[in-house]
């Protein structure tokens, strides 16, 4: 029985076992300190929240932050970032399901009706940390450096899926990839969303309806 109990103990400790449950902890205690942070930025902005109210609502020592995030703008990134991904996995929004599916689509009604609803549960996340972004960027040039200038992701990804679309049976054949992709970065941004779902007490699937019936007109003939 020792010998037994000996084996079982031994087969406890190998390697890997105990590193997933702390490693599974720590992602946890990750998520609740991001979605803490999310909730008090959106509600009292960046500079009015600190590190301590964070670590209050996450149910945390402050410590605790300090160490998983370094600092207030390391952890307001990941803020931002986890908002656009819906989770903390490193793939690129042209590389998640959702935007393969709808690129996958065979027509373009069907790639915009796919694309659009991806979009909204983005925005979903994203748009109330909008004014956010742009008001801590304002004051803080160490926030504004953490997103590079250059070509707008939003855009990057909005063309990929033009260049798609235009290439469908249904769409429209006077319709560019370049005009295509501004209406995709128009019409679906996070300050229109916010203009109808915020201010205007649209639903969201109010504003999905209305957004894919608004670029179908503009980018598809009607004719799947």
């Amino acid at each position: 029985m020792e010998a037994v109990k000996r084996s079982d103990e031994e087969s406890d400790k190998r390697p890997g076992k105990r590193p997933d449950k702390r490693a599974e902890r720590s992602r946890r205690t990750r998520e609740k300190i991001i979605e803490a942070a999310r909730e008090l930025f959106v509600a009292q902005g960046y500079g009015a929240t600190s590190l301590q109210e964070v670590a209050d609502r996450a149910g945390v020592a402050v410590q605790t932050v300090y160490f998983v995030f370094r600092n207030k703008r390391a952890l307001f990134k990941d803020v931002v970032d986890t908002s656009i991904a819906g989770d903390a996995e490193p793939v690129a929004t042209m590389d998640r399901d959702w935007f393969r599916a709808a690129c996958a689509e065979p027509t373009a009604v069907g790639q915009l009706r796919t694309h659009v609803r991806g979009v909204r549960e983005i925005l979903g996340r994203v748009a109330p940390i909008m004014p956010v972004i742009a008001a801590a960027a304002a004051t803080d040039p160490e926030i504004a450096a953490q997103w590079p200038s250059g070509p707008d992701p939003r855009y990057t990804v909005q063309h990929a899926a033009a260049k798609t679309l235009v290439s469908k049976p249904d769409a429209r054949t006077d319709v560019g990839i370049d005009r295509a992709a501004d209406l995709l970065y128009g019409l679906l941004s996070p300050e229109l969303y916010l203009v109808f779902v915020r201010d205007r007490g649209w639903s969201p699937e109010a504003w999905e309806e209305w957004a894919c019936a608004a670029l179908s007109a503009q980018l598809c003939t009607g004719r799947e």
